[in-house]
């Protein structure tokens, strides 16, 4: 039975899942891979409709994402605001790229059974954005929601980085008070309170060619010394807590395997839990690159980087947790905890800019990245309660918002 203090517009929403499951299959079949322009912008033009639709006293505007080398030229992201003079404002966040490009074997989505849709960017994150929706529907209908004014961003590019976008999150979040990303929950239903900062480092061994069959040989092999560096980075995990470290591409020596090459160069993923990980994390690799150089006589370049920066638990998330808790135990959703994520998601900008926000509020699903991409899709209704409840709850002054440097 619902309770009594749960408004009827959000105790309506487990209703409307077939109508919710459809709009995921059809999104699901519009092929949105980062670098697909014509499926990005078929995608958006869906999202404008959509959601101008829903929503038609929030003003739209069309953001350019342009990012040479990472974006294709002339995406866009979408901006929706509504009631930016209200005394609380909140953003709710997600993307509408995917890792399927237009060449991918997986394009279609299927349905495994009755509540189950398999297909690209179900989860990951066409139905967070569907959840999204469905949340701010209900939410619009209570009666204290001219209490909260709200903004959506929805870009094209969290998958490859966010390179083009990145901007209006920092920008978004100095003028909110709290934040929703709606990335996918874990299977289990947790969401997520904090999640490592990615980053990356380019290798680069030089050493001294020569005849391979030269005695004694006086070249100076750049791939044995890179692969030196490769096994003992990646051992660092152990040493430092809190990092990560993934040896992902390598190359080097030419065609000819007469010769002692001169030249090795490996690509690294690198992820921290918090900022203070990275100094040391960084030392130890310049150091590794110093040492395992100079024994091998062989010059080692390291040009190492952080991408996003990791998103740690604001104290504001953790003191309204239990209110967020409370709401879904409200409209039905089993007991669930938030966890620790290793994956990156556009909360790690928003939390960097010093904004409060719930992450992986998505529809629960699993195996993201791969074919096997499935969401369950009654969770869609469910989670969009939740947060509707949680906002219709804060309008109500029900919950109290702590400061905003609290």
């Amino acid at each position: 039975m619902t309770p009594p203090s749960v408004p009827p517009s959000i105790a309506a929403l487990p209703a409307r899942t077939p109508e919710l499951g459809a709009l995921l299959e059809r999104w699901s079949n519009i092929n949105s891979g980062s670098g697909h322009f014509a499926g990005l912008t078929r995608m958006v033009a869906e999202l404008r409709t959509v959601f101008s639709t829903a929503f038609p006293a929030a003003t739209l505007e069309e953001l350019p994402a342009d990012a040479p080398g990472y974006n294709p030229p002339g995406v866009i992201a979408l901006r929706f605001r509504c009631r930016p003079a209200a005394p609380l404002q909140v953003l709710l966040c997600g993307h509408y790229d995917t890792v399927y490009e237009a060449t991918d074997a997986f394009q279609t989505a299927r349905w495994l059974d009755a509540t189950t849709l398999n297909g690209p960017g179900v989860t990951d994150m066409k139905g967070g954005l569907i959840t999204l929706l469905a949340a701010l529907q209900a939410f619009e209908a209570t009666p204290h929601a001219a209490q909260i004014g709200w903004e959506i961003l929805l870009t094209p590019d969290e998958e490859t980085g966010t390179h083009g976008t990145r901007h209006f999150f920092k920008e978004a979040a100095e003028r909110h008070h709290f934040g929703f990303v709606f990335e996918p929950a874990r299977p289990s239903g947790d969401i997520i309170h904090s999640r490592k900062g990615t980053g990356g480092a380019v290798i680069t061994a030089h050493g001294r060619a020569a005849h391979a069959a030269k005695i004694p040989n006086d070249g100076r092999n750049a791939i044995l010394a890179l692969s030196a560096f490769a096994l003992a980075a990646a051992k660092i995990p152990a040493e430092l807590p809190g990092v990560l470290l993934n040896v992902a591409n390598i190359k080097g020596g030419v065609a000819a395997t007469n010769v002692v090459p001169d030249f090795a160069q490996a690509e690294l993923d690198l992820r921290v839990t918090k900022m203070t990980d990275r100094e040391a994390f960084f030392a130890r690799l310049e150091t590794l690159a110093r040492e395992i150089g100079a024994a091998h006589e062989v010059r080692i370049e390291t040009k190492l980087w952080l991408n996003r920066p990791p998103k740690e638990n604001h104290p504001t998330e953790a003191a309204l947790f239990p209110e967020f808790q409370r709401a879904a135990t409200d409209v039905g959703i089993k007991p669930f905890t938030w966890v620790h994520g290793g994956g990156a998601s556009d909360g790690n900008f928003i939390g960097a800019a010093g904004l409060p926000c719930f992450d992986g509020i998505g529809p629960e699903g699993d195996h993201l990245h791969s074919a096997r991409e499935y969401c369950r899709v009654p969770t869609i209704a469910a989670r969009a309660a939740n947060v509707a409840l949680f906002l219709h709850r804060l309008a109500a002054g029900e919950i109290k918002l702590p400061p905003r440097n609290g």
